[in-house]
């Protein structure tokens, strides 16, 4: 009876050392899943908050001006008429954010005139580009690694056409700026590949520009 007694407590210990064993490797890619999530969640909410702060900023520059074009030889072609320095704000702002997600992380964003249904191009088109090649007032900007800043990379909006003087007419509507941007987040666990793209657009109203700046006929 006693070694009947012992023979059954070892069977028992190797049972629930068989099933520890077979439930751990469970345990570790549900918890591996719940990190991944997180991080995921975190990068998500950071491109979400860094698309709405650019487009608020954006916004607020109808009247900026012209930007300013790269130099050197790796520059991309560029006209500073057509490189509206509210695009370089949006993008400087992102960059001053300091989000938990890296700005390298951060493939691109487009800075655009939305249409009516807040992509760019004229009314009807709802497809988001990867660039601007065919869209009018349209730029792309690029994380410069070794300017450690966004940059002009392609397109072309000449900030001399954005129609800010409220409240507009049935020939010249008020404009609006959109905003894409296109992260990479790079996964913790490798659990669905190295890497998984984020994305997300805002469209806001431009800020009326003062009564007195519209009468002047200084934004023409």
């Amino acid at each position: 009876m006693l070694g009947r007694s012992r023979r059954g407590k070892r069977g028992e210990r190797g049972a629930v050392a068989l099933e520890a064993a077979l439930t751990f490797p469970i345990l570790l890619l549900i918890l591996l899943g719940i990190i991944e999530l997180t991080f995921l969640m975190r990068d998500h909410a950071v491109v979400v908050s860094d698309t709405r702060l650019a487009a608020r900023i954006a916004s607020t520059g109808a009247n900026a001006g012209q930007g300013v074009c790269e130099t050197g030889p790796d520059a991309p072609p560029c006209v500073p008429s057509n490189v509206p320095a509210l695009a370089q704000k949006a993008a400087d702002a992102i960059q001053r954010a300091g989000s938990a997600m890296p700005v390298d992380q951060i493939q691109y964003l487009l800075v655009y005139k939305a249409n009516a249904q807040g992509y760019p191009g004229s009314d009807g088109n709802t497809t988001m580009p990867t660039s601007c090649s065919g869209y009018a007032s349209c730029v792309k900007f690029v994380w410069r690694p070794n300017q450690n800043a966004f940059r002009y990379n392609s397109g072309s909006w000449d900030p001399r056409t954005i129609s800010a003087c409220f409240p507009g007419t049935g020939s010249n509507a008020l404009d609006r700026v959109g905003i894409q941007l296109v992260a990479s987040h790079k996964t913790f666990t490798g659990l669905f590949g190295s890497s998984l793209n984020l994305e997300d657009h805002a469209v806001m109203n431009f800020e009326p520009l003062p009564t007195q700046f519209c009468a002047s006929g200084a934004h023409s």
